[in-house]
C-alpha cells in the first residue's frame, strides 16, 4: 500500500502542504497582503483574496472552503476595514477548524506600514510552528485530484487530456476522489457522459448542467473557444469538447458538486462552474485559474493541468502539475512542465504509460516532491462574483 505524509486537521483531513494562508479582503487590501507575505515567497506563505467591496454568498464560501482547505495550517486575514464582506463570520470559521487565525483591519491598525509589520511578525510566528509539525500516515484513498485544460491544441485530446484521464482511472480504483468540470467545454458530449452516471437521474443532471453551460454562453454571445485554439488547430467547440471529456477517463461518475462542495466519498464527479439563474457576473470563469481555485475550494490537494500550446501558471494553496500534449511545447517549454505527455504523439510512449506517470507523480506531491510551477513560484490565484443554487439531494446519490 502507498503511503504518503500528511498534515492532520482538526476534522480528520490531512493536507500534503501546510500553507499559511493571506487573505485580502477587498482588492483596497491586496497590496498589504502582497507585501506581508513577500519576504516567505519561497516558504509556503501564499496570498488568496477576494476583491469585490459588495457581498457574495459565492465569495464567501469559496474563501471559506479556500481557508479551512487540508493544504492551509494558518490563516491571517486583511481587511480594509469598510467593506463588505463578513469577516467575522470567517474568522469565526477558521477558528472552529483549530486553524490560528488573525486579523488586521488596515485602518484600525495604522494604515500600510504599520499593518505590514504586525503582519509579518505573526506570519513569523506561525510559519516556525507549521515547520515544526510533524506528518501522519497518509493513504492515496485520502486524496483530492482536480483537472481542466488550458492552451488547448490539436494534440490536446490526443495525448495530455486522455493520459491525464487514464491517471484518474488507476487514483479512483484506488479509492482517491477525482474531479473534472469545465460544462461550457462538454457541449456535445453531455449524452455519453451521463450515460455513465451512477444513476439515471444524476445523469439528467449531468446533461442539464450542460445545457445550462450552453445557454448561458449563447446569452454572452462568446463561447468557452479562446483564438489560440483556433490557431492550435481546434476548429469547433464540439471538438475541443471532445478533449475536454477526455479528461475523465472511464469511471463511472459518482455526482455532481459546485464550487465549494467537497466529494463525499472517492470516486469520479463533475463540477458545474457555470453559475446558476439568468446571466448576472459576465463569463463564468474569465481564465484557468478561475477554475483552479474552484476546485480547491471542492477540497483538491493538487491540480492537473493538461495544456498543448503551452500555459505557466500554477496556484496558491494546492500544487498544479502541468501535463504537455504537444511534443514541440514541451522541447520548448520544458522549464514549466511536469509530465511530457507529446511523447504518446511521437510513438515514444503509450497512453497507461503516461498514465502512471501522472498518477506516480500525484503521489510524490504527497511524499515532498514539488511541482515546477511551485519551484518557479507561480501562485496565481484569481477569484470574482457568482450565483449557485444549493446541490440536490440526486445530484450526490448514494454510493
Amino acid at each position: 500500500m502507498t503511503e504518503l505524509a500528511g498534515y492532520l486537521r482538526s476534522d480528520g483531513r490531512k493536507g500534503i502542504r501546510n500553507t499559511v494562508a493571506v487573505a485580502y479582503l477587498v482588492e483596497c487590501a491586496h497590496h498589504v497582503a502582497r507585501e506581508i507575505a513577500l519576504p516567505w515567497r519561497e516558504n509556503d506563505v501564499h496570498v488568496i483574496g477576494f476583491p469585490g467591496c459588495y457581498p457574495n454568498a459565492y465569495a464567501e464560501k469559496m474563501m471559506e472552503r479556500l481557508c479551512t482547505h487540508p493544504n492551509v495550517g494558518a490563516v491571517l486575514m486583511v481587511s480594509l476595514g469598510c467593506e463588505s464582506f463578513n469577516k467575522y463570520a470567517l474568522e469565526r470559521v477558521v477558528a472552529a477548524s483549530g486553524r490560528p487565525v488573525k486579523t488586521i483591519i488596515i485602518q484600525g491598525t495604522g494604515g500600510t506600514r504599520a499593518s505590514i509589520k504586525e503582519g509579518r511578525a505573526w506570519v513569523e510566528t506561525q510559519r516556525a510552528v507549521l515547520d515544526r509539525q510533524e506528518t501522519v500516515p497518509m493513504a492515496v484513498s485520502e486524496l483530492i485530484i482536480g483537472t481542466v485544460c488550458g492552451g488547448s491544441d490539436g494534440t490536446s485530446g490526443i495525448t495530455g487530456n486522455p493520459a491525464a484521464g487514464r491517471a484518474f482511472d488507476q487514483l479512483i480504483t484506488e479509492g482517491a476522489a477525482c474531479i473534472f468540470e469545465e460544462t461550457g467545454e462538454l457541449i456535445g458530449c453531455e449524452h455519453i457522459m451521463a450515460a455513465r452516471a451512477i444513476t439515471p437521474e444524476l445523469g439528467r443532471i449531468l446533461e442539464q448542467s450542460v445545457a445550462k453551460a450552453a445557454r448561458y454562453y449563447a446569452t454572452l454571445g462568446y463561447g468557452s473557444f479562446a483564438a489560440g485554439n483556433a490557431e492550435g488547430g481546434l476548429s469547433t467547440i464540439e471538438e475541443k469538447s471532445m478533449g475536454a471529456y477526455a479528461k475523465s477517463g472511464a469511471s463511472a461518475i459518482s455526482g455532481l458538486l459546485k464550487p465549494g462542495d467537497i466529494p463525499p466519498r472517492g470516486g469520479l464527479y463533475l463540477l458545474d462552474v457555470v453559475p446558476d439563474g439568468e446571466v448576472r457576473f459576465g463569463f463564468p470563469n474569465i481564465n484557468d485559474n478561475a477554475e483552479i481555485a474552484e476546485l480547491i475550494a471542492c477540497g483538491a490537494h493538487c491540480v492537473l493541468f493538461v495544456t498543448g500550446r503551452g500555459s505557466v501558471v500554477g496556484s496558491a494553496i494546492s500544487p498544479v502539475v502541468k501535463i504537455c500534449a504537444n511534443p514541440e511545447t514541451y522541447r520548448r517549454m520544458q522549464d514549466d512542465m511536469d509530465v511530457d505527455a507529446g511523447r504518446i504523439l511521437e510513438g515514444r510512449a503509450g497512453l497507461d504509460q503516461i498514465g502512471t506517470e501522472i498518477r506516480d507523480l500525484v503521489v510524490s506531491l504527497g511524499q515532498g516532491a514539488r511541482t515546477k510551477s511551485e519551484e518557479l513560484g507561480h501562485q496565481e490565484f484569481i477569484l470574482t462574483y457568482k450565483s449557485f443554487e444549493p446541490l440536490g439531494p440526486s445530484c450526490l446519490p448514494a454510493g
